[in-house]
């Protein structure tokens, strides 16, 4: 399918090998096997990716230069309709909200990913630590957890698209922390859902479940990727140590 609006020509992709090799990107895309599509700028150096409530939100990621970026966005909002919020590289949000009138920021975030395989250690640490993986039967459990040590989580037990969570256990068996993959691509694997409950924090117990999510996010989609605060030094503190690279991430909506 072709958009054409004024002078300009937005074309749509059918394939995630005519997008960039950005996590983002691809894992709004999805795949492209479903709801999702992706458009490219006439020149090809600006990209858009719109996925209907992936992860609770109607989402548009965006990466390109802003002369070739606004007119495609504007065009694929025109498209989509303006409940899509432009999300990417701050810089290049900042300069998209600069060009298009009507569009404010909305929020801002980290964005962290790690391709990286893991080392030999890294994965030994993730075979043999505290960390198991937890089954349906768990799933009261850990919403229990998520409502006391983390209620405004994306990720709960059974909602679409959360796929497994790993889970540690303290010595009368009681779950103390728990993370998830959720919202996978073929070429991304998210975590979500991270959370250490309240008389358990300050033991190191989040990095065995988030390595323990991060092995399988690398060995089943080559890429991890997780969104973070950015206000949460010792969360991206964390993810660093675990080899994820940070990038700072905004969002911005069109004004009513």
């Amino acid at each position: 399918m072709t958009i054409r609006a004024g002078s300009s020509i937005v074309h749509e992709l059918h394939s995630t090998a005519a997008l960039p090799s950005d996590p983002s990107l691809l894992w709004v895309a999805q795949g492209l096997t479903g709801s999702s599509r992706a458009w490219a700028s006439e020149d090809s150096r600006a990209f858009a990716v719109a996925a209907p409530h992936l992860s609770r939100h109607d989402r548009l990621a965006v990466a390109g230069p802003v002369e070739s970026l606004a007119p495609l966005v504007a065009e694929v909002l025109a498209e989509t309709g303006p409940g899509y919020s432009p999300l990417g590289d701050e810089a290049t949000v900042r300069a998209l909200i600069g060009a298009l009138p009507g569009l404010r920021p909305l929020a801002t975030y980290g964005w962290m990913s790690r391709t990286r395989p893991l080392s030999p250690a890294e994965a030994a640490a993730a075979d043999e630590g505290k960390a198991r993986w937890l089954a349906d039967e768990d799933s009261a459990e850990i919403g229990a957890l998520l409502a006391e040590a983390f209620p405004g989580s994306y990720a709960v037990p059974g909602a679409p698209g959360v796929e497994r969570w790993a889970g540690t256990r303290d010595d009368a068996g009681r779950l103390t922390a728990v993370a998830a993959l959720a919202w996978p691509s073929p070429e991304v694997g998210l975590l979500a859902g991270v959370a250490v409950h309240p008389s358990a924090r300050g033991r190191g117990l989040a990095r065995p479940v988030v390595t323990k999510v991060l092995a399988e996010a690398l060995a089943a989609h080559g890429t991890a990727c997780l969104m973070v605060e950015d206000a949460n030094r010792p969360a991206i503190g964390l993810y660093e140590s675990l080899g994820f690279t940070y990038r700072p991430f905004l969002v911005a909506e069109l004004a009513a």
